[in-house]
């Protein structure tokens, strides 16, 4: 919310005819045939000793010249004459609320802007322009969050638009350090939108995600973080993604090397050396070698430099380039051993290998055999892997069926299941949300 409001005030009272001088009593017009009549008074009028205290044209030039001084005086003087009428008040609130937004007095802008709000006297669209003025007063300028909240309300109510200033209640509960208030409400504005078939709203998700750090609530966060990847995908949003679920009390580092892909896939450019290095090492343990000649290629495009770790690096490299370079010759010649194999893991991982090979159609069926004949440990390591094999081969919707199963519960599979479909079925975003 920008201190824009204040600016447009002026506009509101231009729109509604307020910045004009004042009837004065005694100065309508009266008709030749009712001469003999006394004249009426206007309805809405002020008397001629108040006007000579609050006419525009001597009002203006002291605004001008910042003599708010003067300016207030005028009003009290005004203020104080006998017998008030509605009108006169309502006029003198005008002055109010023009004094206090040329001299930077909010509460007199905010106190003004109220009084001509119960006056009854606007017309019920400005009337709910007033109102949202008043809340954006509250919020911006004097940082009272409780009385933002209750006229921000008021808007939705009045208005029966609860939606168009929403997300500044919900604001406004953090800022007042109220944080269970805010998550609480921040969920609620999620899960409609959700219901609604549309993208939560990016703000919406920050401040939840604000509300994580604010409690050292590290699964909220990670949700808000999670949240945000789902709905508007960066590189940077998937790199803290994966780095904090890295971080859980959940998470195996037997899926180290599952990261490491995924991450090379939906965050290529917050690839560091070191995590290619990571991912080479790791897929020559696992008899990946393909892969990690990939991963080494793209750690170390050249030479690798001198330094301390010079030697372990070129050991990597080279079992990576020398397993590579055998796969090519001798792969074909290991399907057999592995269809006779009681346990599938090595006709999962052969498949595997195939894809990495840019062979997916039968890697994939490779992994499939391997899997249907059953794998002993850790068997939904095996599907994980498949799942997201077919989203890297281009089967995103047969691989997104694999993984459905595996992205519930509290796992470290789950989460990469569900990052997994994320990844290949995209952000669900309605229009008007996807600006």
């Amino acid at each position: 919310m920008s201190h824009s409001r204040l600016a447009r005030i002026s506009l509101l009272l231009a729109a509604i005819g307020l910045n004009a001088a004042p009837a004065i009593v005694g100065m309508a017009p009266v008709h030749a045939a009712e001469e003999k009549k006394a004249p009426e008074a206007p309805k809405d009028a002020v008397r001629p000793e108040i006007f000579k205290l609050i006419d525009p044209a001597q009002i203006k030039p002291l605004l001008d010249a910042k003599n708010f001084t003067e300016v207030q005086t005028r009003i009290d003087q005004s203020a104080a004459m006998p017998n008030i009428t509605p009108y006169e008040d309502f006029v003198l609130n005008q002055m109010r609320v023009q004094l206090g937004q040329a001299s930077g007095n909010h509460e007199m802008t905010v106190k003004g802007l109220q009084a001509m709000i119960e006056s009854g006297r606007l017309k019920p669209e400005d009337k709910l322009r007033f109102i949202d003025a008043v809340a954006g007063i509250y919020y911006s300028n004097l940082k009272d969050y409780d009385n933002a909240i209750k006229w921000f309300e008021r808007y939705g109510t009045e208005s029966g638009d609860k939606n168009k200033q929403r997300q500044f209640i919900v604001r406004s509960y953090f800022l007042k350090n109220d944080f269970a208030a805010a998550k609480t409400e921040a969920l609620k504005d999620i899960e409609a939108a959700k219901a609604a078939g549309t993208a939560p709203s990016k703000d919406t998700l920050n401040l939840l995600g604000n509300v994580g750090i604010k409690t050292k609530d590290t699964v909220l966060y990670l949700q808000a973080v999670e949240e945000l990847t789902r709905y508007y995908p960066t590189e940077d949003y998937w790199n803290d993604l994966l780095n904090r679920t890295r971080g859980k009390k959940t998470y195996n580092n037997r899926l180290d090397l599952d990261m490491d892909r995924i991450k090379s896939v939906v965050a290529p450019s917050k690839m560091e050396t070191e995590d290619y290095v990571d991912q080479a090492q790791l897929a020559v343990l696992g008899g990946f070698f393909t892969e990690a000649k990939t991963a080494m290629d793209k750690a170390y495009p050249g030479a690798i430099p001198a330094g301390k770790d010079k030697k372990e690096l070129d050991s990597i490299r080279a079992s990576a380039n020398k397993g590579a370079a055998d796969d090519a010759k001798n792969i074909e010649s290991g399907i057999a051993a592995a269809q006779k194999s009681k346990d599938g893991v090595g006709l999962v991982n052969l498949g595997y290998i195939f894809v990495t090979m840019g062979q997916g159609d039968k890697g994939i069926d490779l992994m499939k055999q391997g899997i249907a004949k059953g794998v002993a440990k850790n068997p939904d390591d095996a599907k994980l892997r498949l799942g997201y094999a077919m989203i890297i081969a281009g089967k995103k919707d047969e691989g997104v069926e694999v993984l459905k199963p595996l992205a519930t519960g509290t796992d470290p599979r789950a989460d990469l299941a569900r990052y997994w479909i994320m990844y290949a079925t995209g952000p669900k975003i309605a229009p008007a949300e996807a600006k």
